[in-house]
């Protein structure tokens, strides 16, 4: 008896639920320990501190509002999925991975395989029984196949491909930049506690919150930073994370066009929503790639 590994894949989604309330939970603890037990004291008090606690206040804020947003956009925004009965165009040449479907694809005992266009090398899904777009893959939680997949993120519970990918890079950005505010915030507090210095008496659960919190925003920034940096380096080269393993061994990649090009396929040509989780309606009609069907390809490769 042969096992399927990949069926248990299936699993993720409920950790991936659980996650959820995890982040949450963070993004609580962090607030607590932050704003309602150090910095907003500070801004009804008074005094010489007032003012700096109360820009510290807001810009925690404002970074916590996107993060959740852009949070929230990746959770609920479809990747994006094959259109139902969509087939290649028979004079499309896909990517240098692919090998003809004729020669690749046994089919099993009566089931009607779809008609072959002539010419082009193309790429079927034998699970969802489909015709694969350029730079699609199968995700085996989703049981399905996703337009330009990057990975299956279990901490939004949800695949990021061609229509979130930019919601998940800003995710990263501003965790990035909330975790290292409240690491920095909290230095002080977290140095006098190691030091034992004697301050106002404190609550030791508020104290072990502080200490929890500090810890917490700590190894976030530090391991979103890495991710941050490897996804810089897969968009400067038009590429996704599952791409960076397919091609290790080309030097040349046909849909890079540049960094200002591939910037823009997954941020947008206007450089006011660049940093909001959304795109303008004529980006929405004009760039194909956030259709994640059809993408521009390097004149010198494209043939």
């Amino acid at each position: 008896m042969v096992w399927n590994v990949f069926k248990f894949c299936t699993g993720l989604k409920v950790v991936g639920s659980v996650m959820i309330v995890v982040v949450l939970a963070v993004v609580g603890v962090s607030y607590y320990a932050v704003i309602i037990s150090i910095y907003a004291p500070q801004v009804i008090k008074g005094g010489s501190e007032a003012a700096v606690a109360l820009i510290l206040v807001i810009l925690f804020h404002v970074l916590l509002l996107m993060l959740l947003w852009c949070y929230f956009m990746v959770v609920f925004t479809d990747p994006g999925g094959v259109p139902q009965n969509w087939r290649p165009s028979p004079i499309e040449d896909l990517e240098d991975q692919t090998t003809a479907l004729a020669s690749t694809i046994t089919p099993a005992a009566g089931l009607n395989m779809p008609t072959v266009p002539q010419g082009p090398l193309v790429r079927y899904c034998r699970k969802c029984s489909q015709f694969k777009p350029p730079r699609c893959h199968h995700c085996s939680v989703c049981g399905r196949c996703v337009l330009k997949m990057d990975h299956h993120c279990v901490w939004v519970v949800n695949c990021v491909g061609a229509r979130n990918y930019k919601f998940f890079l800003l995710f990263l950005l501003y965790t990035f930049v909330e975790t290292t505010l409240v690491t920095a915030a909290m230095l002080p507090q977290f140095i006098a506690f190691l030091s034992d210095v004697e301050e106002e008496a404190v609550h030791p659960g508020t104290l072990a919150t502080m200490f929890l919190a500090f810890v917490l925003n700590l190894a976030f920034a530090l391991s979103v930073l890495g991710f941050l940096i490897m996804h810089i380096s897969l968009v400067a080269g038009n590429t996704t994370t599952i791409e960076a393993y397919e091609k290790k061994a080309s030097t040349r990649w046909r849909f890079d066009l540049g960094h200002k090009k591939n910037f823009e396929q997954v941020f947008g040509t206007r450089k006011l929503y660049w940093v909001l989780p959304m795109y303008t309606q004529e980006d929405k009609k004009k760039m194909t790639v956030l259709h994640g069907l059809d993408y521009p390809l390097r004149p010198d490769l494209g043939s």
